[in-house]
């Protein structure tokens, strides 16, 4: 009998680097949906669909803050020119193995906003800071 994947057991790497993320959200994709209607339909006809352009959201990323690394918001406060730099990123999703079951490739990602953690006097916590990625697709293979 097939049980469904856990969500804990997942990496994800760019440059061939794999970081250690706590959360990863935002894997979505959409068709957007156009209606179109003409003159010589009537009142009670509902319009035609048609698939138009696809879109996907924005990556979330989320990690423990590591005393003396600042890479995410090192790498925001450069992506204020025209020749931001983009990473590839590779998402994997695995079996209690540890093989991979679904790899989301990521491409030409580059952050539009980094987080750090809400600070809270009386907390225990652990200090958690995130990163949000546009791209410019997503592609989902299987093992």
């Amino acid at each position: 009998m097939a049980y469904p994947l856990t969500v804990f057991h997942f990496s994800v790497s760019w440059g061939g680097e794999n970081l250690g993320f706590s959360e990863v959200s935002g894997l979505s994709q959409e068709i957007q949906a156009i209606e179109y209607r003409d003159g010589l339909m009537s009142g009670n006809t509902l319009p035609l669909k048609r698939p138009g352009m696809r879109k996907a959201g924005n990556i979330t990323l989320k990690k423990g803050m590591v005393a003396d690394n600042n890479d995410f918001y090192t790498w925001l406060i450069n992506s204020g020119n025209p020749n931001v730099e983009r990473r590839d990123l590779v998402i994997t999703l695995m079996n209690d193995e540890g093989e991979p079951m679904f790899v989301w490739s990521v491409s030409q990602a580059w952050p539009i906003k980094c987080e750090g953690p809400g600070l809270k006097a009386s907390g225990n916590d652990i200090a958690i800071e995130s990163v949000d990625l546009v791209h410019e697709g997503i592609t989902l293979k299987t093992a």
